[in-house]
């Protein structure tokens, strides 16, 4: 038989039981600030590019072309925040933007060869690990799961807090860090 050791919080004082919990709540809270300070910090390193320009790279190789208003709408940003990572994304050559040939006041933004040779060896994105394990759950884990941040958005007074889902640190306006 194997000894089991009973978790430091069971063997705790109730006082002391909730700091115990207390302080494994805020020790996973950091955790996943830190993974994502980490990822993005990685991303920048191989690939040059904070999460939210390695998501449009995403969101355009999968369209192939897309228009900047459709691309801040899936991101949940302004189409001026979108501009002025597009432009940062042009200029490296990894997207172009050209009119569209069925609405010519339209423009479409599409990727480069060198703008899919940069997603192809990008680190595999954080956010995807997270998909990947989350679609792994069942459906009643991914609802509790669900409930459960959205409940630690609240107690943090930030579920009004408008945000992307891409899993970065601070803002996404104009995305001032790697060029």
């Amino acid at each position: 038989m194997l000894n089991v050791i009973p978790p430091l919080c069971d063997t705790l004082p109730m006082t002391d039981q909730k700091l115990s919990r207390i302080d494994q709540s805020l020790i996973a809270l950091r955790r996943i600030l830190r993974a994502t300070e980490f990822y993005a910090r990685d991303l920048a390193h191989a690939a040059r590019l904070t999460p939210a320009q390695l998501r449009i790279l995403q969101i355009v190789d999968e369209r192939r072309s897309t228009t900047p208003k459709a691309l801040a709408t899936q991101m949940g940003v302004s189409q001026a925040t979108i501009t002025t990572m597009v432009d940062r994304l042009v200029a490296r050559g990894m997207v172009e933007r050209a009119r569209s040939v069925t609405d010519g006041r339209q423009t479409n933004v599409t990727i480069t060869a060198e703008g899919h040779a940069t997603l192809e060896n990008a680190p595999d994105p954080l956010q995807q690990r997270y998909v990947r394990a989350f679609e792994a759950l069942e459906d009643w884990e991914q609802a509790q799961l669900i409930s459960s941040l959205e409940r630690v958005a609240s107690m943090l007074d930030a579920a009004a807090i408008d945000a992307a889902p891409v899993l970065t640190t601070g803002e996404i306006q104009g995305d001032k860090r790697p060029v």
